[in-house]
């Protein structure tokens, strides 16, 4: 009978770091250059900083349960190691990609013995950990509760939506910042001047690596805060430059601009349209937007556009704002919003890039006022809170004219047959007569909207003072009805009469 192989040493299972590594030149160069200990760590200073909450937790040989959540390439997996270190624990690692319920149950069961045996504990390191579902998820709770192990999770994307509360209570949530560039070229640096693991040393080519100023100052704007990605970029340079014989009086190999631009192939863009990146991006424009920024406004439009964001997203977040933020400040911004969205449409991209920066500037650059959304905000809260009030009887529709003796219909007053085509009369509900939704401020057009609001206002006071509402000096004219009009008349009566008998049955 075969030996049965243990789950521990299934692909995906968690594995001890010291085991399973391949030889060190067989290694990608961001994988050879990880810190060592915490002092060679770079960046997230408010966290292992020499004031940092973690750095000082572990210095007293304590590590809770732990959630680090960043973006790629700022540090997650070195610095649970790192801490991992710091204590004398196991560092066991499992991709959540790859693994599943039993590879948890053989990595919980190895921690027991290594504790109840040795007094030794073990932090799991779980990479990906949005990815495994609930019940994945909850098999962890017990054992990250009772101390058998102390879990590290490492994220991308934003715990709260993704990691359910249970094991969100019994954990501590550090957010991991975007590598500064500043951080980046100290780890480039690093790189270039290691002679044990770097490119100084046997591991690099022969005479070693040099980059010259503009193609160091570009490789570190591509990274983009991706210490990761700058050292993958780096390494390709190098191949580059090594393959083209290209190196400088000194002999070292010196990748050049073009090099680094090949190797990249396009910049790194620190965006995903299903994460953080996406709601973050997509915040940062609608804020400029609303902020009079067109300049940033249409950087973050064309970071999007360049990641690959759909645009028929990006026109919707536009006409969105045209209304939430300009409003009646401008109406002519939901009409160049919605223009944009029918140009995408009919042009696509990237053609459409013209339409939509044009929708973009002329947001960022309009009048502003939220009152509209308020008022109707307001509205619906009424009708949230006391429900559809009924309708004052002046203003329902007398279909039938007996209808009239119950005064339904009676006291409507025509506003077309009075100065101004406006009379004061009510159109809230009885328990809101006095409710007020609209108030527009004095931006753009809206100033206007408010002028003619207090005209309004002064006139009717007028009318309740002098006890009459002035007649409308030009009248709607008399005008006969025609053969179309009287069948539309009758029509609409025939419906009204179906429309009250199909509310009986």
């Amino acid at each position: 009978m075969p030996t049965r192989r243990t789950p521990v040493a299934r692909a995906g299972g968690a594995r001890p770091e010291a085991l399973f590594q391949p030889p060190p030149e067989r290694q990608p160069l961001a994988a050879r250059m990880r810190p060592r200990t915490l002092a060679e760590f770079v960046g997230q200073d408010h966290l292992v900083g020499e004031r940092g909450p973690l750095r000082r937790s572990v210095a007293r040989g304590h590590l809770s349960s732990t959630l680090l959540w960043g973006p790629p390439g700022s540090g997650k997996t070195s610095l649970a190691r790192l801490l991992a270190q710091e204590i004398g624990a196991e560092f066991a690692t499992m991709s959540a990609v790859m693994s599943g319920v039993a590879d948890v149950r053989a990595t919980i069961a190895a921690a027991q013995d290594r504790l109840a045996l040795n007094q030794q504990r073990t932090v799991l390191f779980l990479d990906e950990i949005h990815r495994f579902n609930k019940a994945q998820q909850d098999a962890l709770l017990p054992h990250v509760e009772d101390g058998t192990i102390t879990l590290i999770g490492a994220t991308t994307e934003n715990p709260y939506f993704e990691v359910n509360s249970a094991l969100l209570s019994r954990m501590r949530v550090w957010r991991l910042d975007t590598l500064s560039d500043d951080d980046v070229a100290t780890v480039v640096r690093r790189a270039l001047d290691d002679k044990e693991r770097g490119l100084a040393g046997d591991l690099g080519p022969d005479g070693g690596v040099t980059l010259e100023p503009a193609a160091f100052d570009h490789l570190i704007s591509l990274a983009g805060g991706d210490a990761r990605a700058a050292m993958n970029v780096l390494e390709g340079a190098v191949a580059l430059a090594e393959a083209e014989g290209t190196r400088d009086a000194a002999g070292h190999v010196s990748p050049t601009l073009d090099d680094v631009e090949q190797a990249a192939q396009q910049r790194v863009l620190a965006y995903d349209r299903a994460g953080d990146g996406h709601y973050d991006t997509v915040s940062a424009f609608i804020k400029s937007l609303r902020g009079n920024d067109p300049d940033g406004a249409l950087y973050w439009l064309a970071s999007m556009i360049a990641a690959g964001e759909d645009p028929r997203f990006i026109a919707r977040r536009l006409i969105i704002s045209a209304s939430e933020d300009v409003g009646n400040a401008d109406p002519r911004a939901l009409q160049v919003a919605v223009a944009a969205a029918q140009a995408l449409d009919h042009v696509g991209l990237p053609e459409a890039q013209y339409a939509l920066a044009q929708a973009t500037t002329y947001l960022a650059t309009a009048p502003k006022s939220n009152r509209s959304g308020i008022a109707y905000w307001a509205a619906a809260g009424d009708v949230e809170a006391r429900g559809s009030l009924p309708v004052p009887l002046h203003l329902r529709q007398a279909g039938d004219r007996r209808m009239k003796q119950h005064g339904i219909g009676i006291g409507y007053r025509y506003p077309h047959d009075f100065e101004g085509a406006d009379v004061d009369q009510q159109y809230l509900p009885d328990e809101l007569a006095d409710r007020r939704y609209y108030l527009p401020t004095d931006q753009g057009y809206e100033a206007t909207i408010s002028g003619r609001q207090a005209s309004r206002t002064d006139a009717r006071a007028a009318a309740k003072t002098s006890g009459r509402a002035p007649r409308n000096p030009n009248p709607t004219p008399e005008i006969g009805k025609s053969d179309l009009m009287r069948t539309r008349e009758a029509t609409r009566k025939k419906l009204a009469e179906t429309e009250k008998t199909d509310a009986g049955g």
